[in-house]
């Protein structure tokens, strides 16, 4: 076995039992192969000697035909049965792991390479583990079971046999070696067009409007035909194996027919014993020829279980959270302290924040503006918890935010982003989500303290009105009021505000601002603004370029600061 079939059965318990049930089974029917073979030799020599056939052999000939006939079907249905329950665990395992993944993280990956390995990606275990497991079993019982009937029946047979046999797996894993590399190429196309596709189509409207369409079409096309030569070239690889294990296995039966045939001519062998020989023979090989094409069927299914199982490493390692949880203090009086934290993105040579310190005060407004890239996205998804600083630390009420739950501390926080995202799902449930538990009454409040109740009533079916994808049926303005009424619901200490007035006309913005106003009373507020309008609301105005904190701080005309 590869490391990573190895890890597969050692971490789902359904593949050590469908291994251990296939291993029971597989020493069943190779008694029944004997059985079956023996029964066969003697009714046949008994009837060509002109003996009386009673029906005691025939009849239990039948029974041993019948028994491996559902013993085949009953391997078949545990088989199905074990494949769908390891995809069920792997993708509930990547779906747990990629929830608890840093969203930034999460959002460097290419969305379709992951849709890609969760859907058509796990589906390609079936065979490995309907049939390369089950062969796998057999291949290590049958060979023997049969070789050891045959010493006992004719042992210059059963030589040649053993002597034979280890080209099959040989020749097999020569042609192995390159089928693996050929799979693993296939994946990567399929995982490049799956991703690719998925990117044109969310951004069709985009390339619609400059006209590039048919450009991306041509491309699309493109890389399905590089994916259609690489599954052809594979496909081949696969069929000269068929080609040069059966070839093998033919000649090894006839090395063993031959003197067989000679012997029985000269009379020193009896009719029975020739017959079991030659019964038995093939059935030596056929399971190292079914493993073969197994390992041919099965290499898709390996190639992605490593793709799985490096997911799970590469987020596992960058969870990184300590065991030791410490009581998350109360975020209504807890400061925020941001201690010389700095922040490094993979692929970029200059850190996103260097050496920043900033304090945050309970019930404080800030205001963070600066120039596009200057690292104040960052500085909420640092208090989010969805990046790790490289350097530094981030205190609430003196304790580390990295020994804090992340779930309980994030109770505390409401965020609304540049560009929420609205579900496939009702208003009302969409402005739910702030607090899943929230009553109708409530849900209907919280779009009128963010002024969204006038155009949600106006929709077709008012707050049961069904929405698009991404909010696709309502204007940027109206999704902003969504996502803070979503805020107002969850009604949490700590605001955390990513330019919510962007990309909005004055309509839109001079209600946003209202709504916005009304939502940062009472609370621990940091905005992220390139407008002016929310800055005369803030306490104090931090001003982020290149990464760091500048000084002195710029201070508002009205309201109390402090630099």
């Amino acid at each position: 076995m590869k490391p990573v079939e190895r890890r597969l059965v050692r971490e789902l318990p359904v593949l050590r039992r469908h291994l251990a049930t296939s291993t029971a089974t597989a020493f069943l029917a190779a008694g029944l192969v004997v059985a079956q073979a023996t029964l066969l030799a003697t009714v046949l020599a008994d009837g060509f000697a002109g003996h009386e056939a009673g029906f005691g052999l025939p009849a239990a000939l039948g029974a041993v035909v019948a028994g491996r006939a559902l013993l085949a079907w009953t391997r078949g249905v545990l088989a199905h049965r074990a494949a769908a329950d390891a995809k069920h665990t792997l993708r509930e395992r990547l779906t747990d792991r990629l929830s608890r993944t840093a969203p930034l993280r999460l959002a460097s990956r290419r969305h379709g390479e992951t849709a890609t390995l969760l859907l058509r990606g796990l589906d390609a275990l079936d065979p490995y583990v309907t049939g390369s497991l089950p062969t796998t079993a057999a291949a290590a019982v049958v060979p023997v079971t049969v070789l050891a009937w045959l010493f006992a029946t004719d042992w210059s047979s059963a030589l040649i046999i053993v002597v034979t046999l280890p080209l099959i797996p040989v020749f097999g894993a020569l042609v192995g070696l390159h089928t693996s590399r050929r799979t693993a190429q296939q994946w990567r196309l399929l995982a490049r067009l799956g991703g690719h596709f998925l990117d044109v189509v969310a951004g069709l409207p985009t390339l619609r409007a400059f006209g590039r369409e048919q450009y991306q079409a041509r491309r699309v096309g493109e890389m399905a035909d590089a994916h259609r030569r690489a599954t052809m070239r594979t496909l081949r690889v696969a069929f000269l194996s068929s080609f040069v294990l059966e070839t093998v296995a033919t000649l090894s039966v006839a090395l063993v027919a031959v003197p067989v045939g000679l012997r029985l001519l000269d009379g020193t062998m009896n009719l029975r014993t020739a017959l079991i020989v030659l019964f038995l023979a093939p059935e030596a090989y056929v399971p190292l020829r079914a493993m073969g094409a197994a390992f041919h069927e099965s290499a898709e299914g390996i190639t992605v279980a490593e793709q799985v199982f490096a997911v799970l490493d590469e987020d596992e390692a960058g969870a990184g959270h300590p065991a030791d949880r410490f009581p998350t203090p109360d975020a209504r009086t807890a400061p925020l302290h941001i201690e010389d934290v700095t922040v490094h993105y993979p692929g970029r040579t200059t850190p996103a924040l260097d050496q920043v310190s900033l304090h945050v005060g309970p019930g404080e407004h800030i205001a963070l503006v600066g120039p596009s890239g200057a690292g104040k996205s960052t500085l909420l998804a640092l208090l989010l918890g969805f990046v790790t600083p490289s350097a530094g630390r981030i205190t609430v009420g003196g304790t580390d935010l990295a020994c804090l739950d992340p779930d309980d501390w994030r109770a505390g926080l409401a965020w609304v982003p540049q560009r929420p995202h609205l579900f496939a799902a009702s208003v009302a449930d969409n402005i739910r989500l702030g607090r899943p538990d929230a009553s109708d009454a409530e849900v209907r409040q919280a779009a009128r303290d963010a002024y969204a109740d006038h155009f949600i009533e106006a929709l077709p079916q008012g707050y049961d009105t069904p929405l698009g994808e991404h909010g696709a049926g309502l204007s940027a303005g109206q999704r902003q009021r969504i996502a803070l009424a979503r805020a107002f619901l969850k009604n949490a200490p700590v605001l955390l505000l990513d330019e919510p007035t962007a990309h909005l006309d004055p309509d839109s913005e001079a209600a946003v601002t209202r709504a916005t106003v009304r939502l940062m009373q009472g609370r621990t507020a940091i905005v992220v603004a390139h407008r002016t309008s929310l800055l005369p609301y803030a306490d104090r105005i931090v001003t982020v370029r290149a990464g760091h904190i500048e000084t002195p701080q710029l201070v508002p005309a009205e309201g109390p600061v402090t630099a």
